[in-house]
C-alpha cells in the first residue's frame, strides 16, 4: 500500500493530500530511509514522522485497504513520541 494512503486509512493523518505533502517534503522515514508519498509500506515497517515540534515513531501492525474509525488504531502502534521543545512549562 502507498504511504500516503496508509496514513489516511490508519487516521495518523486525516487527509491524503496532507499526508502526500508531508511525505514529499522529506519529513517521513520508513525504516530510517527517506520516503516519498508513493513508497510502499508493509506490516513490520517503522515510520518516523516529523510534525513540526513533535516526532512520532510508529510500527505498522497490519495493512488493510479500508477500516472503521474504531479499528484504525489497531493498524499501528506508537513506539516513541518526542518533542523538540517542551512548551508546557513556561519557565
Amino acid at each position: 500500500m502507498r504511504l500516503d494512503k496508509f496514513l489516511k486509512v490508519s487516521r495518523i493523518i486525516k487527509r491524503r493530500t496532507v499526508a502526500k505533502s508531508i511525505a514529499d517534503q522529506g519529513r517521513i522515514l520508513i525504516n530510517d530511509k527517506q520516503a516519498k508519498s508513493s513508497s510502499s509500506v508493509a506490516a513490520g515497517d517503522v515510520l518516523t514522522i516529523k510534525f513540526g515540534n513533535k516526532t512520532e515513531k510508529v510500527k505498522i501492525n497490519k495493512v488493510v485497504e479500508t477500516t472503521k474509525k474504531a479499528e484504525a488504531e489497531q493498524m499501528y502502534s506508537i513506539i516513541d513520541e518526542q518533542y523538540a521543545h517542551d512548551y508546557s512549562n513556561p519557565f
